[in-house]
């Protein structure tokens, strides 16, 4: 058998699929029940908005995956799905999935939820300690540590309130605290000291190596809910990982970072909407909100494919200047 004929046979085959499922995309009827990520409880609500969405970007995806897909020996990809809090990233990332298995290309959804360190719970208070040593060490450092604004402090911690920019301007020892707890919170948020990355490239780079089966770990909100299940791999092509950190520089095996953007403004617009009994975030939730957002325009000039919160493809150039 004329083994490398064949490989350009099956890939043929590939990019006929792909073109013939973008040309006619706009015409696929998305039922109401489609298999979604991976992450457990996650909850999934599929709306106009996010299939509208996932309609104007797959045609882009098909012709990333048609260069991608050509320069792996087994015809396999890797696509990430990143975005903000809200954005819609398991939504899509299932819609596209959905939309690749409609046109007869094996493809799976992983959450990158499931590899932090910690469980949710540990987690949040890792970060929330990380924030309050470090600004404590800040007062220290800058001189203004003292049984007063100690006292204050603690108080300030104790009513969730430490994190509030709101006393930058009511006292001025309190930017101490504050910008040294920021900082050391951005060198927790989105590295290797929060989330396993090195795990997450060896499974993307195991999948394009022609895995026929891997392991994919399980994350639940409590201690007893961790594991990990065996994936068959076989019939799949494409691997879409739905993640916070998808374009992070900590990973070099995603070959099509797709970007869902959403300014801070359309962000925190969401997140009052979705707060039934009126309450907004906690200052401290606010801040790492803030500083992933930071982190996700920082990586934007990586991404292939960037879609606006209102559905607009946007160049990197209109990115920026949209955020500013």
């Amino acid at each position: 058998m004329n083994t490398k004929y064949n490989k350009i046979t099956v890939l043929d085959g590939v990019i006929d699929k792909l073109k013939k499922a973008s040309e006619n995309i706009q015409n696929l009827v998305i039922p109401q029940d489609i298999p979604h990520g991976d992450m457990p409880g996650d909850k999934v609500e599929i709306e106009e908005v996010h299939i509208n969405k996932a309609k104007t970007i797959f045609p882009l995806l098909v012709k990333e995956l048609e260069d991608k897909m050509s320069a792996n020996p087994y015809n396999r990809a890797v696509v990430a799905v990143c975005g903000g809090s809200g954005v819609g990233k398991s939504e899509i990332a299932s819609l596209l999935s959905y939309m690749l298995q409609s046109a007869g290309i094996g493809s799976y959804t992983m959450s990158g939820d499931n590899y932090p360190h910690r469980i949710p719970m540990y987690n949040d208070a890792e970060r929330l300690h990380t924030f309050r040593v470090c600004g404590i060490r800040g007062m220290v450092d800058s001189g203004v540590m003292n049984p007063e604004n100690a006292s204050k402090i603690r108080e300030l911690q104790k009513a969730e309130d430490d994190a509030n920019k709101a006393h930058l301007e009511t006292d001025t020892w309190f930017r101490s605290y504050f910008e040294a707890g920021k900082e050391g919170l951005k060198d927790y948020l989105g590295t290797p000291k929060e989330t396993n990355f090195e795990e997450v490239d060896q499974i993307m780079k195991a999948f394009k190596d022609g895995a026929d089966k891997l392991y994919l770990k399980r994350m639940g909100r409590d201690e007893a809910s961790l594991w990990y299940d065996e994936v068959d791999m076989s019939d799949k092509q494409v691997l879409i990982v739905e993640w916070t950190h998808g374009n992070s520089d900590y990973m070099s095996q995603v070959d099509i970072p797709v970007l869902l953007n959403s300014t801070p403004e359309e962000t925190l617009e969401h997140r009052r909407s979705r707060n039934r009994d009126g309450k907004l975030d906690s200052p401290f939730t606010m801040l790492v909100l803030e500083l992933e957002q930071n982190k996700l325009v920082e990586q934007a000039h990586k991404a292939k494919i960037i879609i606006s919160k209102s559905g607009e493809i946007l160049t990197f150039e209109q990115f920026q200047k949209l955020m500013g």
